[in-house]
């Protein structure tokens, strides 16, 4: 274990992103990027302030802050900067990068290609067991944002605080409108599928939202020994790590003592993910320095009334009407409330807090909606393949210059 930090001292982001042709057919070939880059295939890059390593399918690339970082404010831009190299090395290959959670045109079926080199007995064990040719597995782009704890005190503040964002994330970041060429009915299609792909062995999800757990035994206890005793008939040679193993949407990592929440669909730009990613971690300290509710009413919440949330969110994104009073008073709020006006009510709470650069980011998102609101907004009623190609060009486009769509 490396050093420990106290909450919110450090973070660390990842990003991940396709790799498509211009007609968006996905491209396998994030080996042949890393040999580009290093002369050698190789599961890792350091490239600086950002790394870069593969993912469990061959057209998926994971960049994200190399080692803990002190501050937000100057990411975006350097995420950016290793987009562009990216973008340079692929173009002679007519290939590129492209945002947002979803392809979508993918069909996964006769699309997907595990990564064969480093650590593929690992993903070939996973696909033995869930059968990685589908949506959940290999067309599932995410921010991921981890945040440190120093001891069992401050784990228990954080873990109570994520909780309660967790299901108001997909109104405020769903970016997976479409699959297969066709508008799916979910403002985050990613998490529909996200919560059902390990149903085989159900602990290992169990319901996206963690369970109230507040210490590292009782998380061993009731977390992590059941997915080893859950997983061992499928991994006799004991490959999987239980770290890895759990899927909740937010997942403690007591080797190196941090949370790391996993429902943020990733955006088209690095501005726009970056810019959410603080927003939601002012609200976890808001939450953390008691600015709502106490300590002790937020560990009250029950799994099942956050899971609930989720799904409406999960379906309608911004629109989602909450009306759960229990909830809503945990954020000194009274009557029922989108959660698109519930971010914007948790914005101004905590807007000081933020650069003006990324609050001109938030509040254009805030005004125009998630991304998923803004691309089929785009699309119209042509819901055609070449409409389709068109609207995520520009949207590979927006990734290129860093900038928000807004249509």
């Amino acid at each position: 274990m490396g050093k420990k930090y106290h909450l919110f001292e450090v973070y660390g982001i990842e990003l991940e992103y396709m790799l498509v042709n211009h007609d968006l057919s996905v491209a396998p070939i994030v080996d042949k990027l890393m040999m580009l880059k290093e002369g050698e295939i190789t599961s890792d890059v350091d490239n600086g302030n950002i790394a870069w390593s593969n993912e469990l399918v061959a057209h998926v690339i994971e960049l994200k802050t190399n080692g803990p970082t002190a501050q937000l404010n100057d990411l975006g831009q350097e995420f950016h900067k290793n987009i562009l190299e990216i973008n340079r090395l692929l173009q002679p290959l007519g290939t590129k990068l492209l945002g947002t959670a979803a392809n979508p045109l993918m069909n996964p079926t006769t699309d997907t290609v595990l990564w064969k080199h480093t650590y593929s007995e690992v993903y070939n064990l996973y696909n033995a067991i869930f059968n990685c040719t589908g949506h959940g597995w290999s067309n599932v782009q995410s921010t991921h944002i981890n945040l440190p704890f120093y001891n069992d005190e401050e784990f228990e503040k954080l873990h109570a605080a994520i909780r309660l964002v967790l299901p108001l994330i997909p109104g405020l970041c769903a970016s997976s409108p479409i699959l297969e060429g066709n508008i799916t009915g979910f403002a985050d299609t990613r998490l529909e599928y996200y919560k059902n792909n390990q149903k085989k062995i159900p602990h290992l999800t169990a319901k996206v939202i963690p369970e109230p757990i507040f210490n590292k035994d009782d998380y061993y206890k009731s977390i992590f020994n059941p997915i080893k005793k859950a997983i061992k008939p499928y991994d006799i040679d004991n490959i999987l790590e239980h770290h890895f193993l759990n899927s909740r949407g937010a997942i403690a990592r007591f080797d190196r003592n941090t949370i790391e929440i996993r429902l943020v669909d990733i955006q088209e730009c690095p501005k726009a993910d970056i810019a959410l990613c603080v927003l939601i971690i002012e609200v976890l300290k808001a939450l953390v320095n008691d600015n709502f509710e106490s300590l002790e009413k937020q560990k009250l919440a029950h799994t099942e009334a956050l899971y609930a949330i989720l799904n409406t969110a999960i379906k309608n994104g911004e629109d989602a009407v909450i009306t759960d009073e229990t909830y809503l008073q945990l954020f000194k709020l009274s009557d029922a409330q989108t959660i698109g006006d519930i971010w914007l009510y948790l914005y101004l709470h905590v807007k000081p807090k933020i650069s003006p650069d990324q609050r001109a980011t938030l509040e254009s998102i805030l005004n125009s909606g998630t991304l998923s609101k803004r691309i089929v907004t785009s699309l119209g009623k042509d819901i055609t393949t070449d409409r389709i190609i068109k609207v995520y060009n520009d949207l590979a486009e927006g990734l290129n210059t860093n900038e928000l769509f807004l249509p």
